[in-house]
């Protein structure tokens, strides 16, 4: 016989507590990141960027999306390399 298993709501925990998915950093960090995507998007005219000797005309909603993508994979590197805490 199979042991039974006890089935619950995707909102609520196994100890049957709420679950934990929208915490208020959660819910933080997605509110900048739509604000920073509306900023972004909202700038749409093209700038004349230099890139060490180039110089590029692009839009500048593309600009600051390739520098928010880059700095969230450069964060994101940062977090994940971060030793581990001694308790």
């Amino acid at each position: 016989m199979r042991p039974k298993t006890v089935q619950t709501a995707p909102d609520v925990g196994a100890d049957g507590s709420p679950s934990k998915f929208l915490t208020p950093s959660r819910i933080a960090v997605l509110v900048l990141v739509a604000l920073g995507l509306v900023f972004i998007f909202e700038n749409t005219h093209s700038v004349r960027i230099r890139l060490l000797v180039p110089v590029v005309t692009m839009p500048l909603w593309g600009a600051l999306l390739i520098t928010a993508v880059i700095g969230g994979l450069a964060g994101a590197y940062l977090v994940r390399r971060r030793p581990p805490r001694s308790r």
